[in-house]
């Protein structure tokens, strides 16, 4: 029984799960919408708010934070100026998960995760 075990290990070693994530993260945030499968969209959903989160803040501290799930510069400069602006007023939900239908080649259920507008 798998009580009190968060997330998902998608099939994937931890380095390589938490290198998708990163990626994912840091696409979502630069595109600001990316389709990818349910599991993946609902496991990065997390990642991707805390980032919004640590620009909000706008520390020296929080940008190193935020450095470590963002891998590119000028996204994690996006977040901590035009973003973290953006939600400003918002506690907290900020990306959304739209289901879509399955992928055709292996029938994978598949989702659109955007930012909220």
């Amino acid at each position: 029984m798998r009580h009190k075990i968060a997330g998902r290990k998608l099939s994937r070693p931890t380095s390589h799960r938490m290198s998708l994530y990163c990626n994912l993260t840091t696409e979502l945030l630069l595109h600001e919408r990316i389709v990818t499968t349910v599991a993946k969209a609902k496991e990065v959903r997390g990642m991707v708010d805390r980032v919004i989160t640590l620009g909000k803040e706008g520390s020296v501290h929080s940008r190193r934070q935020a450095l470590v799930r963002v891998h590119d510069k000028k996204v994690l400069d996006k977040v901590f100026d035009d973003l973290a602006k953006r939600f400003a007023d918002r506690s907290g939900g900020y990306t959304r998960v739209l289901k879509l239908g399955p992928r055709k080649g292996d029938a994978a259920p598949m989702a659109i995760i955007e930012l909220v507008k």
